[in-house]
């Protein structure tokens, strides 16, 4: 376990190198950070998605917004905590957009030269078993959103399952929109850490 010195060193350190990246466009301090954490990042999501490509995909675009993000970052957090919200982020967009590409029929057609080529049609129908992987994971995901104290489980839940925008929460909840915005980045880095605690998402 850290100690609070090796913490406070390592934070110093990430944030020169997050300086040196946004400031200067040093894209190798960037790559260092990326070095640094991709593996506990792609953990993190191939434990939430059990897919290693699925996992590795989200971990790139993960990377992609969190460079994208740099001015928003301060050293009043660890660097990886953040770049994990974003991770979570990521995800909870991911389980929104998916529609998954299935498969329910086969053909068999034979070419020119006589041979035999088998080919899969996609189906409009959701697949059975994606389908249920789909809802546990969704069902797995509002367990931990259950897990966070007021306020930060409603603007979750308002932001992700009542698919509000920033200015509609705003409004509903007679707030700035900027105090909004920094209670949902505080949720957002409070449901990464229950995730990454429990280890069991799925």
């Amino acid at each position: 376990m850290e100690s609070t010195a090796e913490k406070t060193e390592r934070l110093q350190h990430d944030y020169q190198l997050v300086c040196d990246a946004r400031d200067r466009g040093n894209h190798k301090a960037y790559a260092t950070l990326m070095a640094s954490y991709r593996e506990p990042l792609y953990l993190l999501l191939l434990r939430m998605t059990h897919n290693t490509t699925t996992a590795a995909d989200l971990t790139m675009e993960t990377f992609s917004k969190a460079f994208l993000q740099l001015h928003r970052y301060a050293p009043t957090g660890t660097f990886s905590s953040w770049l994990f919200s974003i991770g979570v982020n990521t995800y909870i967009d991911h389980l929104r957009k998916r529609r998954p590409d299935t498969v329910s029929l086969s053909s068999i057609t034979r070419t020119a030269d006589g041979d035999f080529i088998e080919y899969q049609i996609p189906s409009g129908q959701p697949n059975p078993e994606e389908d249920l992987i789909r809802r546990q994971r969704d069902a797995a995901l509002k367990e931990v959103v259950a897990e966070l104290k007021e306020p930060y489980r409603r603007i979750i839940e308002m932001r992700y399952y009542e698919d509000l925008s920033y200015e509609e929460i705003a409004e509903r909840l007679k707030l700035p929109l900027g105090t909004v915005k920094v209670r949902l980045m505080r949720a957002k880095t409070l449901l990464a850490s229950i995730v990454k605690e429990r280890g069991d998402l799925v």
